[in-house]
């Protein structure tokens, strides 16, 4: 919707081709590494794709992922000799990448999300836990405090809707053209409702 909105370049994770997905759902401790690793190559192939081809005609991409979120993700999955390893590897190539301009982060209640789960209604994701979520969730929001250089958007949707209500939709494309300052800003929606 904002790639459409803005008219720019859209990059979108391509998770569903992960083989080790859905048994990682069922056994994490033992597919974690192969689920991750598979994960960082292909975000990094199709991240290298999109930046080695820029757009002659917009040079805004919109993405529904960050190239870090890799690493977010193996440090909350993986042990640790195992994620150092990971680190390791994720270190090499995020070296090919720029950082991205602005963060929005869609910050949800995790009864929420699980909510959006069950809605989305894929099988494998019925056994995430609410613990898990939250565990990512403070990943991200502890790495955002790291990144004072980039301005990164904290958006409280609590169970706003922007794709069926478009006044939500809306309100966020208004926070988008703001000018922001480097750093963590939580913002509700309600403020721009």
């Amino acid at each position: 919707m904002l790639a459409r909105h803005f008219d720019c370049a859209l990059v979108l994770e391509q998770f569903t081709d992960n083989p080790f997905l859905p048994f990682f759902y069922e056994q994490p401790e033992r597919y974690a590494f192969p689920v991750e690793l598979f994960f960082m190559t292909e975000r990094h192939k199709q991240l290298l794709e999109h930046f080695a081809e820029p757009d002659l005609f917009s040079s805004l991409t919109v993405a529904d992922y960050f190239f870090v979120k890799t690493l977010l993700f193996a440090k909350n999955n993986l042990s640790g000799e195992e994620f150092r390893l990971f680190q390791r590897l994720f270190t090499v190539l995020n070296a090919t990448f720029p950082k991205p301009d602005l963060l929005l982060y869609l910050h949800r209640p995790v009864p929420v999300l699980q909510k959006q789960i069950r809605k989305r209604g894929r099988e494998m994701e019925v056994l995430i836990k609410d613990a898990y979520l939250e565990e990512l969730q403070q990943a991200y929001l502890d790495y955002f405090k790291k990144e004072p250089e980039t301005p990164i958007i904290v958006l409280e949707l609590e169970d706003a809707d922007f794709v069926a209500e478009v006044s939500v939709f809306e309100a966020i494309v208004r926070l988008l053209e703001r000018p922001f300052r480097p750093g963590v800003q939580y913002v509700p929606i309600s403020d721009f409702l």
